[in-house]
């Protein structure tokens, strides 16, 4: 028997149709090979992080199940976000505008610290447009390095806010 992987995924734009991005991204994971959309947020609208003046984002959440392992499903979200007109790499402004951003934040309990893969998110614990949205969908997934659950990180940025 094959084993299914459960992933949570970060989901965000800011720069042209943020919804239809957002929504090609749903559609997209779907379709993903060895992998099933198990569940989807809905949009939250979030201020923007970081030094760079730019529009609100819409930010969402995506649980999935799949085959695939962490490099691999990477550069297939690479793939969807290059398809929705981000720039690669070696062009992004760091935190600046982008049309669909696609974040691994949780792979089952795996901790992976490799040069251009981080799991869990590095950052995601401290980021409430993270969290929110994966609280509404997956509220009991453990971040396994500070092996606390998502509701509870959310809880603690919030009473910190």
């Amino acid at each position: 028997m094959i084993h299914m992987h459960t992933v949570c995924l970060g989901i965000g734009s800011n720069r042209g149709d943020r919804q239809a991005h957002l929504e090609a991204a749903k559609a997209r994971l779907g379709k993903l090979p060895q992998t099933e959309l198990v569940d989807f947020s809905r949009a939250f609208e979030t201020e923007p992080v970081g030094p760079i003046e730019q529009k609100s984002y819409l930010n969402a959440a995506a649980v999935i199940r799949t085959t695939l392992l962490p490099p691999t499903l990477l550069g297939f979200l690479h793939e969807i976000e290059k398809d929705r007109g981000r720039e690669v790499a070696e062009l992004r402004i760091r935190w600046g505008p982008r049309p669909l951003d696609l974040d691994i934040l949780l792979y089952d309990d795996w901790v992976v610290d490799e040069e251009n893969l981080t799991i869990p998110h590095p950052l995601m614990h401290e980021r409430a447009f993270v969290l929110e949205p994966l609280a509404e969908i997956a509220p009991r997934a453990v971040h396994p390095i500070l092996n606390k659950t998502v509701n509870a990180l959310f809880a603690e940025i919030q009473e910190g806010s």
